[in-house]
C-alpha cells in the first residue's frame, strides 16, 4: 500500500437516486478527508449473469467479472452500502461477490478479497434502516476473508434525511457519523498494513459488530 490507501466504494443498488448511493458518497468523503483515494463503482456498468459453475466451465470466465477482479485487486479496502431486499442483501451485490471470488487463470479462489478491510452501511426509508442486510453482508464478506470493521451504520428513515433527490444530507449528525465511518476505515487500513509483519500468515481476526442507527 502507498501512503494514500485506495478504497473501492460499492453501492448494492442499481437505482440512479438510490439512498444507498447517497450515503455511500458521504462516507467516501470522510475517507477522502482522512487521506484515502476513492474509486466509485456502479454495478450497472458490470452486468453479470447469475453465477453458474457449469456455465463458467463451458463458456469461460465472464469478462466483466475479470474487470471487477482486476479493479478489486488494486484497492486496499472496500466501502459498501447495501439496501435490504426482504431482509437480506440484493442479488446483484451477492452475485458480484460470488463472481469476484471465483478462481480463474489469473486468480485463485478468494484471492481478490483476502486481507482487505471493509466498512458497511445500509439505508432505507423505514425504521430498521436496512439493518438486517448488514448481518448477511458481514457474513458473506467474512467468508471470503475480508476483515469488516466492527462499527456499521444503518441509516433509518433515509427519505427524511435528504431534500428530495438532492445528494446533500440535511441531517448533519448522521452526515458526521457516515464521514466518521469512512475515516475509521482509512485508519484501520493503515494500522493493518503497519502490523502485517507481526501477524501469522493464516491469522484471522473475528470482530463483533457495533451498530449505529
Amino acid at each position: 500500500m502507498t501512503s494514500k490507501p485506495k478504497i473501492l466504494a460499492i453501492p448494492g443498488s442499481l437505482r440512479h437516486h438510490s439512498f444507498n448511493k447517497r450515503v455511500l458518497a458521504i462516507a467516501a468523503q470522510g475517507a477522502e478527508k482522512a487521506g484515502a483515494k476513492i474509486t466509485s463503482l456502479d454495478l450497472i456498468d458490470y452486468p453479470l449473469a447469475i453465477y453458474n459453475a457449469d456455465d463458467h466451465e463451458q463458456n469461460g470466465f465472464s469478462q466483466n467479472a475479470l474487470r471487477l477482479q482486476r479493479l478489486l485487486n488494486t484497492h486496499d479496502g472496500l466501502l459498501i452500502a447495501t439496501p435490504s431486499y426482504n431482509g437480506s442483501l440484493p442479488a446483484v451485490l451477492k452475485n458480484t461477490i460470488d463472481w469476484a471470488s471465483r478462481p480463474n487463470q489469473y486468480y485463485q479462489k478468494s484471492d481478490i478479497f483476502m486481507g482487505k478491510t471493509a466498512a458497511i452501511i445500509s439505508a432505507s426509508p423505514g425504521s430498521l434502516g436496512g439493518v438486517r442486510a448488514l448481518g448477511h453482508l458481514r457474513d458473506v464478506l467474512t467468508s471470503v476473508k475480508v476483515h469488516v470493521l466492527p462499527t456499521e451504520v444503518a441509516v433509518t428513515f433515509a427519505e427524511e434525511r435528504f431534500d428530495g433527490d438532492n445528494p446533500d444530507m440535511i441531517d448533519q449528525e448522521m452526515r458526521q457519523t457516515l464521514e466518521n465511518l469512512g475515516h475509521s476505515l482509512v485508519e484501520m487500513i493503515r494500522q493493518t498494513c503497519l502490523r502485517l509483519d507481526t501477524l501469522p500468515k493464516n491469522g484471522r481476526h473475528t470482530s463483533h459488530p457495533h451498530r449505529i442507527m
